[in-house]
């Protein structure tokens, strides 16, 4: 054994149902962007031939995140701690297009214009304001920052998703999962993989989004090191708002472990188990969500003639429910949605507000990552930047839901491109050989970082 007094033993694996929680949260992340707006939108305007684009999507952001909880899992720390050893203006890199990607509020926009549409209301700003200040609050209310997220997010996933899945199984036709079966390899309506006339950046958008997208596929690694994965379990937590200390020590970076064979069977027994809680509740949950949501839109909404604009189709299969299934049913899955939103755009500002404190308390801390700092602070600051930057934009105007997510969903994409080298690039330097990925993992993550560069060059060469 080698001698390193700053080593620790690996810890022995939680028990499946204890490990459960982190991908509930990265796959929330995604439900109202990606799931909930722009793989309906598409389905409700072009038909389910499109829907390969989801299933390659999160089936690559399964592998993306796969490898950012590995280095969290060895290392004890995030990933920002190393790249920011690595590279020097890696935390200016993560703090400016995070904040910028993920401070486009579409997605409380989308939640404010449903809820509105339920109780007949046309200017849905200030109703979307005074969403992202209860967002705040929220966020400044519990005992430890992950665990409020945790539970929320749990409650609104078990209530909402399983709701969605009634309503397209009662509304659908055989037909229409026929439809699916073909998407999901690519054959549409009279195309194949793309229709004539689709938006290029709404389709690489929905793409970026078949997941949590953009940084916050990295918010993963400081997840599951507030969770305890690994040597994630020495790890500090974020305390909540009204528990803060002025200034408290804090380590952001990790604790190496001795790669000797105990240590690294204990390793795999974990990478074992975090990759079937992660291919479960991101991958698979994901995925259904994914389809179930489009089905339920091409049932109801396609070929409605106002479904390009905005996001109306949402309200169409609103009325459509009401009409088949009862004004009541209608009404709840409008709700239903609306609290989806939310939800989502809850767990962005806390995901983006991580990003960011990490990022701008390494700069302070210095290399080594740990001395006297209020991580707190830092991050309840960003919340409440992110709340004043939201109802700026909607004061001038800026509030349209789906031109808001689109916009953030190319900025994001091209942010994948970029922490997808990094994070990969990171591992095999500092991993150890025997916890490192094997060749097909590494094949997958080039062939996910060479889609997101192509489809980022081309959705400016459309653009421009």
């Amino acid at each position: 054994m080698a001698d390193n007094k700053n080593y620790k033993e690996f810890p022995q694996p939680l028990g499946f149902k204890k490990l459960i929680g982190p991908s509930f949260i990265i796959l929330a992340l995604g439900l109202g962007s990606g799931e909930v707006i722009l793989w309906p939108y598409l389905s409700a305007n072009y038909g389910l031939g499109i829907i390969w684009g989801a299933l390659l999507g999160i089936s690559f952001q399964f592998f993306i995140n796969m490898e950012i909880e590995r280095y969290a899992l060895v290392k004890g720390e995030s990933v920002f701690v190393g790249l920011h050893r690595l590279y020097k203006g890696a935390a200016y890199w993560f703090i400016i297009s995070t904040f910028i990607g993920f401070g486009l509020p579409g997605i409380i926009a989308a939640s404010a214009k449903v809820l509105a549409s339920i109780f007949g209301w046309e200017d849905f700003r200030w109703l979307a304001m005074g969403l992202l200040i209860f967002i705040g609050l929220i966020l400044s209310l519990g005992k430890t920052v992950y665990g409020l997220m945790e539970r929320l997010t749990k409650i609104v996933i078990f209530l909402g998703v399983p709701f969605i899945f009634v309503l397209a199984i009662l509304l659908s036709e055989p037909a229409d999962w026929a439809a699916l079966l073909k998407g999901l390899v690519g054959q549409g309506n009279g195309y194949n993989f793309l229709p004539q006339g689709i938006s290029f950046a709404v389709f690489f958008a929905a793409f970026a989004y078949a997941g949590a997208g953009g940084n916050l596929n990295l918010t993963q690694s400081i997840y599951v090191k507030e969770k305890g994965y690994g040597m994630g379990a020495y790890a500090q937590k974020i305390a909540g708002f009204f528990r803060l200390k002025k200034h408290e020590p804090i380590r952001l970076s990790g604790h190496d472990f001795d790669p000797h064979p105990a240590n690294l069977a204990l390793f795999r027994k974990w990478w074992k188990q975090v990759n079937l809680e992660h291919g479960l509740v991101f991958w698979l949950i994901g995925l259904l969500s994914i389809c179930f949501l489009a089905i339920l839109a091409y049932a109801t909404a396609f070929g409605s003639a106002d479904n390009i604009e905005g996001i109306n189709f949402v309200i169409n299969e609103g009325l459509i429910i009401g009409s088949k299934l009862g004004p009541l049913l209608g009404l709840c899955f409008l709700a239903v949605v609306a609290v989806l939103l939310f939800q989502t755009q809850l767990g962005v500002f806390d995901s983006t507000s991580r990003i960011v404190a990490e990022n701008v308390a390494l700069k302070k801390l210095g290399q080594e990552g740990s001395g006297s700092i209020n991580l707190s602070k830092i991050y309840f600051v960003c919340v409440w930047l992110l709340v004043a930057f939201g109802i700026i934009l909607f004061s001038f105007n800026i509030y349209e839901p789906r031109a808001l997510i689109v916009a953030g969903a190319i900025l994001n994409a091209f942010s994948m491109f970029v922490h997808i080298a990094l994070v990969n690039l990171m591992n095999r330097k500092v991993l150890p050989k025997s916890c490192q990925p094997h060749w097909f993992r590494k094949l997958v993550i080039i062939l996910a970082w060479l889609f997101f560069g192509i489809f980022s060059v081309l959705t400016l060469i459309s653009y421009f």
